[in-house]
């Protein structure tokens, strides 16, 4: 070929490239990528962490970092944003990236909330009922309103917080080892569910969040459904598990002067103790007689010095519980592991009877201090004076979670057997919404998540996100009143329902979700998997002792043999459970004569 063609033609696809990379230039000077940056403080100079901010030209949630400090990723010069944290004014106002934003929060005042209410489970635009409230002598617990059923065409999406509560199975078992009835208000159901293991199975690689759904007939209605929906947690890996910040904040008031109280609380952490690595640090706070530092901030390899610390307690003096809270989530703060679990663990019978000491006052104070990356976890212990209501709003509050100790081999199973579940999170403000499918399904009653009578009645009351530890597995139940007829097959290929989580992963602003469609397929109650039977006996079991209007029709016979035909012989607390329900046959059947007797 001719050089000078050649030459020629090698410049014109010159030029060409030279054209094409300035309009793929020019194009992408169009989708320019910008950063807002700035902190939020409030009126004191203070860092304002976990300060919720919506961009508006998105809508999406983004969170301010511990020292207060937000840094956005946008495509434009100058955007707005909406600012609010529980306890300061809501503000909205313009930003942009060639400056950093110095944004002051005013602070609501003394008398405003510092917190709305939070609801446990939310169905859109249904209004409830009310009801009265049930106590126990002089123990305290949050009225609940059992969830009831709704109709789907209405009303066709449903969610619920998910936590690892499980103080509601062991304080059931107390009462009934004492061969007494239960307060019904004392029976969360989602909490008995969670006290058992359901057959773990990983999630996907990609998800912090797995799911599994099975539909079958309903045990104690058999015109009924059940849809089982199972979720389950990563597990973190042993090698990176974090370096742990823990704060023992004991009680040892003289209500705590009682074989079940004090003497309980230290064999159990003296359990914990055993599992603590060089890397992690404890400090013991207490509050009774005094309040203030029983040990300074220690590492997990010296385990006689604190074993003998946490022996040394005695029990004296009122229950300032306010004081002993302050002091603790100021050392937690003080030793503050960047990345870290850092976490406070309340142990205490509630009784708390100096300083602030009501439900609204503590959920006020704790929640001054959740935000700053602090997590609360609360183990009660007692009887008599026990407050389930003060401690479960602590856990709640404190973005933390709530067990009860009502003997050793409890304080075994949350503090041992259990402990990455109890003190190591893998999702914070977690939500699973729930949209079934009208075509398919005609009502649906959600089984536990009940919301508190005071929380229903509050119109400011919002939804809020659980603590989910690692590895935990949950099963949640729906009953569901099916379609008589379904003719379009299409509705039938769309599924049941299509679920939805949403959290965020710890210290993370970025708010999450993951999606999963529940099947239409049904599988008779007898093929299901034996977990899922179990689980099954487990709520109905929940339901009589909550003396349920939805389960007039069966009985304690009936808990016992649906438990019968599906517990795990080789599992210590399923066997448990077999007694338990024996128990309360007999507790129960006993109320019923002496009313028979009365009437």
């Amino acid at each position: 070929m001719d050089p000078a063609l050649l030459y020629h033609q090698k410049n014109i696809r010159l030029k060409h490239a030279i054209a094409i990379l300035f309009f793929v230039l020019l194009f992408s000077s169009g989708q320019t990528q910008y950063y807002l940056r700035g902190e939020i403080r409030d009126e004191k100079d203070n860092p304002l962490p976990n300060a919720r901010i919506i961009l508006h030209s998105t809508g999406y949630l983004y969170y301010s970092g511990t020292s207060g400090a937000f840094g956005i990723q946008t495509t434009k010069q100058t955007d707005s944003v909406t600012i609010s944290l529980d306890g300061y004014q809501t503000a909205s106002l313009r930003v942009a990236s060639s400056k950093y934003e110095q944004i002051k929060l005013k602070n609501m005042g003394v008398s405003a909330n510092i917190q709305r209410n939070k609801l446990v489970s939310f169905t859109k635009n249904l209004k409830l009922e009310d009801r009265e409230n049930w106590t126990v002598g002089s123990e305290t617990y949050s009225s609940l309103l059992e969830n009831e059923f709704v109709l789907s065409r209405k009303y066709p999406e449903t969610g619920f917080a998910i936590h690892t509560n499980k103080a509601s199975y062991s304080n059931i078992r107390r009462f009934l080892n004492m061969g007494t009835e239960v307060p019904p208000d004392a029976v969360r159901t989602e909490e008995l569910l969670n006290y058992f293991n359901f057959g773990y199975t990983e999630p996907p690689p990609d998800s912090v969040f797995g799911f599994n759904s099975k539909l079958s007939d309903c045990p104690w209605t058999p015109e009924h459904q059940l849809l089982f929906l199972q979720i389950n947690a990563r597990k973190i890996e042993p090698e990176k598990i974090p370096p742990a910040n823990l704060v023992f904040l004991i009680d040892i008031s003289g209500s705590m002067d009682m074989p079940n109280r004090l003497p309980l609380l230290k064999s159990s952490f003296k359990l914990l103790v055993d599992n603590l690595r060089e890397k992690d640090t404890v400090t013991i706070v207490v509050y009774g007689s005094s309040v203030g530092v029983w040990m300074p901030p220690t590492s997990g390899k010296e385990k006689e010095k604190i074993r003998k610390s946490i022996e040394d307690l005695y029990p004296g003096g009122p229950t300032p519980g306010e004081s002993g809270i302050r002091t603790a989530f100021r050392v937690a703060k003080s030793q503050f592991i960047k990345n870290g679990n850092n976490r406070v663990i309340l142990a205490t019978d509630g009784d708390f009877n100096v300083g602030q000491n009501s439900e609204d006052e503590l959920d006020k104070l704790i929640t001054q201090h959740q935000q700053y990356g602090i997590y609360l976890t609360c183990l009660g212990v007692g009887m008599g004076n026990y407050k389930d209501s003060k401690l479960e709003v602590l856990a709640k509050k404190g973005n933390g979670n709530f067990a009860y100790l009502d003997n050793e081999r409890e304080g075994e199973k949350i503090l041992v057997k259990e402990l990455t579940q109890t003190l190591y999170t893998v999702a914070d403000d977690a939500f699973v919404s729930i949209q079934f499918n009208p075509d398919l399904v005609r009502e649906y009653r959600l089984i536990g998540f009940d919301n508190k009578l005071k929380v229903l009645t509050d119109s400011t009351s919002e939804v809020e996100g659980g603590e989910v530890g690692s590895g935990h597995s949950l099963i949640a139940m729906f009953e569901i009143m099916p379609q008589l007829e379904t003719t379009n097959t299409f509705y039938e290929k769309e599924g049941l329902a299509n679920v939805k989580i949403q959290y965020r992963k710890p210290k993370d602003s970025l708010v999450r979700v993951t999606s999963y469609k529940c099947s239409n397929q049904f599988t008779d109650f007898n093929d299901l998997p034996p977990c899922y039977r179990f689980a099954a006996s487990v709520a109905l079991f929940g339901s009589l002792v909550k003396n349920s209007k939805y389960t007039r029709r069966v009985n304690f016979s009936d808990v016992m043999e649906l438990a019968n035909q599906s517990y795990n012989a080789n599992d210590a607390i399923q066997k448990e459970f077999l007694t338990l329900i024996d128990k309360a046959k007999k507790i129960y059947s006993k109320g019923k004569k002496r009313k028979k007797a009365d009437g």
